[in-house]
């Protein structure tokens, strides 16, 4: 069975990339109330700040290790034992029905049922923020300082603000699709058609071409807008095709002769921008395609037990494509917005 499509107007139309825009909607306030308590509060005493981090850190701790480190290890026991039910993993979804004459996958099917729970998970879990942090705005205040200080960096001050809630948006979301292959009952439960072959209800979102092809565009029309807004159509422009040298320190003779070179450069550079979409829903894709299929063929060698480093593996995979996808948008906004003041406009 061959990719459905690669038609990049079709994978934006298709409801994955909606999902996250509505997912990102729905809880970006908390997350933003959070972003606020973080950067408005008083600046603390040495240690009051010493203090909120340990508090801060025992709280996480205490999360990862007695809620979400036995929900993992559950998961995979069950999903190892469930997910021998079949042998293979079709490279594209399949379709379950219609719905106003667009087709219904099982993978778009997934992305509503997870984004739907991470919509109600958050928004129930942070509530209202405030002074003195709840053990759920706690851990959400820890995430959102270690992306901070992460991504604040990349995209520059300026562009920070604007630019951080998608970033954090796209994080969250990849990484909880990613790990939704986890989930016991994904890829296994479904119907059989005439042949005979299990055409499965659910499937991990990002196992779908189409899903991350949408969502690289998604990012792409945000880096466009952002940078846009941040730098200006003049820097944006000059960024691409101007002259880089410094006219004042350079002969005018050699000066000129630089500036075809430039435009080159920068015909090249827009080529490579092109490419970007391409690159980032492969890269996704592949590695999340790829990791379902190592665990359906594991279990099928041995239901039980073996599979389970595998799984493990599976979850730091989930991590770091999350992070690479996610800093990659941001060296993207960061390579036209993250300069001296003087330049931009």
């Amino acid at each position: 069975m061959t990719i459905r499509t690669l038609d990049p107007w079709q994978a934006l139309a298709s409801s994955e990339p909606l999902a996250f825009w509505i997912t990102y909607i729905s809880w970006t306030n908390p997350v933003r109330d959070s972003l606020n308590q973080v950067l408005t509060r008083p600046e603390p005493t040495f240690i009051t700040f010493c203090f909120s981090q340990i508090r801060r850190v025992k709280t996480t701790l205490k999360f990862l290790v007695n809620k979400l480190l036995p929900t993992v290890f559950v998961l995979i026991a069950s999903a190892t034992a469930l997910n021998a039910a079949d042998s293979g993993v079709s490279p594209s979804p399949y379709e379950l029905t219609e719905l106003f004459g667009l087709p219904l996958t099982n993978a778009m099917l997934t992305t509503w049922v997870i984004s739907i729970i991470l919509i109600i998970a958050v928004r129930l879990w942070v509530g209202t923020p405030k002074l003195i942090p709840g053990k759920g705005q706690a851990v959400i205040e820890s995430l959102i300082d270690g992306l901070r200080g992460l991504l604040e960096p990349i995209v520059g001050k300026k562009a920070f603000p604007m630019t951080f809630p998608l970033l954090i948006g796209l994080f969250l979301y990849i990484l909880v699709h990613n790990w939704s292959g986890l989930v016991p009952g994904v890829g296994v439960f479904g119907f059989y058609d005439e042949s005979g072959s299990l055409k499965y209800w659910m499937r991990p979102a990002n196992s779908d071409l189409n899903a991350t092809l949408g969502m690289a565009l998604v990012a792409m029309l945000a880096w466009l807008f952002i940078s846009l807004k941040v730098a200006g159509p003049k820097f944006f422009i000059w960024e691409l095709f101007g002259n880089k040298a410094d006219k004042k320190d350079t002969p005018k003779l050699i000066y000129f002769m630089l500036i075809p070179i430039f435009i080159g450069v920068g015909v090249i550079e827009m080529i490579s921008i092109a490419f970007r979409p391409v690159s980032l829903s492969f890269r996704l894709y592949g590695n999340v395609f790829g990791g379902e299929n190592l665990l359906m063929s594991m279990t099928g060698l041995a239901p039980y037990i073996v599979p389970v480093p595998f799984y493990l593996y599976e979850v730091l995979v989930g991590i770091v494509q999350a992070l690479i996808f996610t800093l990659l948008v941001a060296i993207y906004i960061g390579l036209i917005t993250n300069h001296d003041e003087e330049h931009a406009h």
